[in-house]
């Protein structure tokens, strides 16, 4: 896959089952809608551990799984057998337990002149082959990846199994017009979710640079809520001594009258704002308040004081 404009680095995932995975992939190039993600071999190799995790729970015959077999440049070529244990779902009629399996014969000496892995029936002849495999050479890392649907062994070796051919940039294509990938999600703290290449929320927050601390992700909470009322709302003062409250609300250097009966903010706003900062300081730390980029404000009366600063919001 040759990189274009329309190609974009992200991660995928499918639903709560596989991933988030780190990808690459075309965004126009969909199948159904699902997309047609290509795979670096180190999030090949995780995937291969989410769908061998899945089989042992679900049963081979009932999902697709992703083998990633490790060699040299300079090794001998060797037999593979991969099982898929038995097969759970069996005719009524027949109620003995088949062990799935096939056999991947791998030329790695060839591997970087054009020759390709083969995939062939699990017979006597490749279980005993494979059992006398042995990982020689010291020359490369070389890896094949195979790709089963265990569900179509019946059809054949040829039909239930493939292997995956890296593209020009080395990436695996996986699943691609097959599988239901789509886009996986970040969730920011003001509780906006986002596609995974999407970095900045429209609250003004990026993907990489979301609070830790409670405290933090309460600025960013009493941010939203004020907002609601007064979207030019940049910042407020709170005052933590005792029970926390917000005590101010500022426009850039203007104050906005937090007043119930003349300003914008009813008493139930200021409240619901108040109530975030109470629920966080129960949580917190006296570190927290550094982390989570508050500033101290001298005061005369308050040796609590602090400014929140909401984060620029995007431009509608």
């Amino acid at each position: 896959m040759k990189h274009t404009r329309q190609t974009i680095a992200t991660r995928v995932s499918i639903d709560d089952i596989l991933g988030p995975l780190d990808c690459t992939l075309d965004p126009s190039n969909r199948w159904n809608g699902w997309l047609s993600p290509h795979f670096t071999l180190d999030a090949a190799r995780e995937l291969s551990a989410q769908t061998l995790r899945l089989a042992e729970e679900d049963g081979y015959d009932c999902v697709d799984t992703i083998h990633v077999i490790e060699g040299r440049a300079d090794s001998q070529d060797t037999v593979h057998l991969l099982e898929g244990g038995p097969r759970r779902h069996y005719d009524e009629e027949d109620d003995t337990e088949e062990n799935l399996a096939i056999a991947v014969r791998i030329p790695w000496q060839s591997l970087s002149r054009g020759a390709t892995a083969t995939i062939a029936p699990a017979t006597q002849q490749a279980r005993k082959a494979a059992r006398k495999r042995k990982i020689t050479g010291r020359g490369a890392p070389r890896a094949v990846v195979v790709h089963i649907r265990w569900q179509y062994l019946d059809e054949g070796s040829d039909t239930a199994a493939n292997i995956v051919r890296p593209d020009d940039e080395g990436l695996y294509p996986i699943g691609g017009w097959e599988w239901t990938w789509s886009f996986a999600s970040w969730w920011c703290a003001c509780g906006q979710d986002s596609v995974w290449h999407e970095t900045q929320c429209p609250c003004g927050l990026t993907r990489d640079a979301q609070p830790k601390a409670p405290l933090g992700t309460a600025g960013v909470e009493v941010g939203k809520i004020l907002r609601a009322v007064t979207p030019q709302a940049t910042s407020a003062l709170v005052d933590i001594t005792g029970l926390a409250r917000v005590c101010a609300v500022f426009a850039g250097d203007s104050e906005i009258d937090t007043a119930d009966d003349t300003g914008p903010f009813d008493t139930e706003t200021l409240g619901w704002a108040d109530e975030v900062l109470r629920m966080a300081m129960d949580n917190a730390v006296p570190e927290d308040i550094a982390a989570s980029g508050w500033e101290l404000v001298p005061d005369e009366r308050s040796a609590a004081l602090y400014r929140i600063t909401f984060p620029a919001a995007l431009a509608d």
